[in-house]
């Protein structure tokens, strides 16, 4: 069968795009909550939060070329990376219980060596499931446009997801713990954490793995590692992007529930005559999932935009679009509500094409490297892909913490210095777009148009008969 006519059937399209549901559980505590629990709820310095943060995820960074080296020798009855889905969904799902829970230590010192094990421990075993998983899309057709296709599955499930823990998640914590946040957190975390292990079971029964390295073929790490940093140029493209395309997410995203309480803060609204005050809390929920419909918008709607303008042309345009919504915020006060949700409308649509294309240019790039070395190393191009995208989460979550400690944040405080909210402004806005203006930069220049992958899977394709 030819690689552009291979299709998967609904259903495993459908299967494999809740997995990432169930890892975009825990990447959406990261993104969104996990510095606002550190700080406000948790009882860690913003100083401390970014130490941890920084010397956490670059060591979870650094496991990822490890799982990736541990997944393509993998060799079971259901192939090399659906295992991992049920070996470490419940670890994943325990951990990330533990660290949503806060102990009652009274010594400072012993709770942050808490936060710090149970954080890292939480991040490798993400590395553990996440590495696989996003590995087990390159392996399912060996189509490039339909792995275009199951992307898009996989982030609308991703971003369905993304709205369940934006509105939901401060909802469940209100409710179940009343006024002992601490304990509403923990079990909110329980009930997300048991639905993400459902949905990675679902995963590994709906998919199979059908793209198989040559028979014959050998796969030395170090020579993985090496072709992967001097023969495949379209990755450190995508890889270095990704890096800048995480801080400009992460520290803008980090940031949403510290800007809605100390600058936007609550907010009397006129609406059709009739008073209404919204609090702090529910203006930042709506925000955020009203932002996560317009993502998902953006990743439907990703096909058309990179059938035309080529995948990493859409990839650039809209993440250039996602920065300058985001710069412009800086300019708007607090009152002017309707014109942040507009903006943010904005950057959130744009966002669902940049997510969708990431993925499925990495997938591209293993293509290439198989076309141009003859060997197909897959976990470890993913898994250095992961690298890459941690490491941005690394640098955009110790940016944001770092920058609240240097403007003088005080989580103790009702009312932040003008200095802190001017900070919190700026993270917001004008900081992140910076790094997205470099990331559109960055892919501008990448070589793989559609045209030519075309060809390339035209050559695998003869090349494995």
């Amino acid at each position: 069968m030819k690689p552009e006519t291979q299709k998967l059937k609904i259903g495993e399209k459908i299967g494999y795009s809740l997995g990432d549901a169930a890892s975009n559980l825990y990447f959406q505590m990261y993104m969104v909550f996990i510095t606002y629990y550190y700080t406000n709820v948790f009882g860690i310095t913003a100083r401390a939060t970014a130490i941890m943060f920084l010397i956490g995820r670059i060591w979870d960074a650094f496991n990822d070329p490890i799982m990736g080296y541990l997944a393509d020798r993998t060799k079971t009855r259901w192939g090399k990376f659906r295992p991992y889905l049920i070996w470490f969904a419940i670890p994943l799902g325990v951990l990330g219980v533990l660290t949503f829970t806060t102990p009652d230590l009274s010594n400072d010192l012993l709770k942050l060596v808490y936060a710090y094990i149970t954080y890292i421990l939480m991040t490798m075993a993400y590395t553990a499931v996440n590495v696989p998983y996003s590995a087990l899309m390159a392996v399912i057709t060996p189509s490039a446009k339909e792995r275009t296709v199951v992307s898009s599955y996989r982030f609308v499930a991703a971003f369905t997801m993304q709205f369940i823990v934006q509105w939901f998640f401060l909802k469940f914590v209100d409710v179940i713990g009343g006024e002992n946040k601490q304990l509403g957190w923990s079990w909110s975390m329980i009930i997300l954490a048991s639905f993400s292990i459902v949905l990675y079971m679902i995963t590994f029964a709906t998919t199979k793995e059908r793209v198989q390295p040559a028979k014959k073929e050998s796969t030395p790490f170090l020579e993985d590692l090496k072709n992967l940093f001097t023969v495949n140029k379209p990755w450190i493209l995508i890889g270095i992007a990704t890096v800048f395309q995480l801080i400009f997410i992460v520290v803008r995203t980090s940031n949403i529930m510290y800007y809605f309480q100390y600058y936007i803060q609550g907010q009397e609204m006129t609406i059709l005559g009739n008073s209404y005050s919204f609090s702090f809390n529910l203006l930042a929920r709506t925000f955020m999932v009203t932002g996560t419909v317009m993502t998902i918008t953006g990743a439907v709607l990703t096909m058309k935009f990179s059938n035309y303008f080529d995948k990493a042309k859409t990839y650039a345009g809209f993440l250039g679009l996602a920065g300058i919504a985001a710069g412009l915020t800086y300019l708007l006060s607090p009152n002017n509500i309707v014109l942040i949700y507009v903006l943010n409308l904005i950057f959130s649509f744009s966002v669902g094409p940049v997510s969708v294309l990431q993925w499925a240019i990495y997938t591209d790039t293993d293509d290439y490297s198989e076309w141009k070395t003859g060997r197909r190393a897959t976990g470890i191009l993913m898994a250095a892909s992961l690298f890459a995208l941690k490491l941005g989460l690394a640098i955009g979550g110790a940016l944001l913490a770092g920058l609240l400690a240097i403007v003088g944040f005080d989580a103790d405080l009702a009312k932040q210095s003008d200095e802190a909210v001017k900070g919190i402004v700026l993270s917001m806005s004008i900081l992140p777009a910076v790094f997205a203006i470099i990331g559109m930069v960055i892919m501008w220049f990448y070589p793989l148009t559609n045209k030519t992958m075309v060809k390339i899977e035209q050559e695998l394709a003869a090349r494995r008969m």
